[in-house]
């Protein structure tokens, strides 16, 4: 049995949650929810991965952050964040991965499905992030959409079109490499 494939999307599952802890630094606060890349890296993760390993990508983010470790927006980490106003949006980056990877996987890596896995894993973030802010904060409907997810979507769609162009630019470079043809030449010695 050949376990590289699995340790080579260990490796890149590992590279990806780093990445969306990293976006987690990379913060404009404009209300309850910041503005952030970490949603980016979900995506990219979710093209490059396939649904299992980007939801394993997401599920070690979310762990790391669970036990303490400074991964979520603004360097936050424990399980306050996990379970305070932003879960939600935590929570929907796992979906959003399992999903967009699911449906990527199904695109046959035609960029027009890409994003739509991309648009239809964003509104998966959204609907589950937007109710729970909503219920942690004790919003009117209305009012959380107003903060919770209208001024994110100029954003998000620079963050697709940046995560297809991501994704399209670094594939070639993750292509398995192809057993030389000749073995090796000894030199004599």
């Amino acid at each position: 049995m050949n376990q590289q494939p699995d340790l080579r999307n260990l490796v890149l599952a590992s590279l990806m949650a780093a990445l969306i802890a990293v976006g987690g630094y990379l913060v404009v606060p404009i209300g309850p929810v910041p503005i952030v890349l970490q949603n980016l890296f979900v995506l990219v993760a979710a093209l490059l991965l396939g649904s299992r390993w980007a939801s394993a990508a997401v599920a070690v983010y979310l762990l790391a952050g669970a036990c303490g470790l400074p991964v979520f927006a603004g360097g936050g980490g424990g399980l306050g964040h996990l379970f305070g106003p932003r879960g939600g949006y935590l929570f929907g980056f796992l979906a959003a991965a399992w999903l967009t990877g699911l449906i990527a996987e199904r695109a046959g890596r035609r960029p027009w499905l890409e994003v739509v896995a991309m648009v239809a894993g964003s509104l998966l973030i959204y609907a589950l992030g937007v109710p729970w802010l909503q219920w942690m904060l004790g919003l009117d409907f209305g009012k959380a959409m107003a903060v919770g997810m209208l001024p994110f979507l100029p954003g998000d769609a620079l963050k697709i079109v940046a995560a297809l162009l991501i994704v399209r630019s670094v594939r070639p470079l993750l292509r398995p490499a192809t057993a030389p043809s000749q073995p090796p030449r000894r030199s004599a010695g």
